[in-house]
């Protein structure tokens, strides 16, 4: 009986001792977790147009400003990345070029949100109860969720196919390809931009940056973020990708 309770003691105690794994987000194949759901390492707050103006020692304090501020505005609660309204935008510590990103986010009434791709602007989130407001013409929420918000007003993708947005308090599901300046965005499995151009917002006479870190940004309203995935395209892959989309253009042209 000795050597059994030995046993069983031992048994216990190797569970006790493991890490407890359960509220580890699980990747997809091919993807890689870069929000681990239990605290900030990976990340820090900045928001770009804040000091996008300031040069030297400003700017130097204003950086390293928002990087302090950055745990006072964002948490992890349940396994998600929350944020109150406020603060620098969450910001990835690393750069990432081709990629797919998969994530899923639920937000507030009169939500206005983004995600950066390579530090730039933005597949945007909206509250798309909001009514059409012809005092600002160029802000179109009722039209959904998932389209190139920061591209020219006449630009394709800047508004999305479709409304495929759901109703508060669900979980809302991105899945957004990147290859060089092309980008695609399924929002709830819905397609709502289809190999659009985005544009280089800071400065729209050149492409895209090659690589840059991804952004999740804070607007005024409570938003949480979870599952957030990446897969890393190949330049091989990002290739085949590509020559996919321009087939599949021409097939539907003919």
């Amino acid at each position: 009986m000795t050597n059994q309770f030995s046993q069983i003691f031992l048994i216990m105690l190797s569970f006790l001792s493991c890490p407890i794994l359960a509220d580890q987000p699980t990747p997809p194949e091919g993807f890689k977790a870069i929000f681990n759901g239990k605290d900030l390492t990976g990340w820090h707050g900045l928001n770009p147009h804040a000091g996008a103006k300031l040069t030297g020692e400003k700017k130097e304090a204003n950086l390293k400003q928002q990087r302090e501020e950055f745990a006072d505005h964002w948490r992890v609660e349940d396994g998600a990345l929350v944020n109150d309204g406020h603060g620098p935008y969450a910001n990835t510590d690393q750069d990432f070029g081709d990629i797919e990103l998969r994530l899923e986010y639920k937000t507030v009434a009169k939500a206005d949100s983004g995600i950066y791709l390579r530090g730039t602007p933005q597949v945007q989130i909206w509250d798309s109860n909001q009514k059409f407001n012809p005092e600002r013409p160029t802000r179109k929420p009722h039209l959904g969720s998932g389209g190139l918000f920061n591209n020219s007003p006449k630009a394709e993708g800047r508004h999305p196919l479709l409304v495929a947005d759901k109703p508060f308090g669900e979980w809302n599901t991105f899945r957004i390809r990147q290859i060089g300046s092309t980008t695609w965005v399924w929002l709830n499995d819905k397609l709502v931009v289809d190999g659009a151009k985005m544009e280089n917002y800071w400065d729209r006479k050149k492409v895209l940056p090659a690589t840059g870190p991804i952004m999740l940004q804070t607007h005024g309203g409570e938003i949480r973020w979870r599952n957030i995935f990446v897969k890393e395209f190949t330049k091989e892959q990002a290739m085949m990708l590509m020559m996919d989309h321009l087939q599949k253009s021409q097939r539907q042209s003919e």
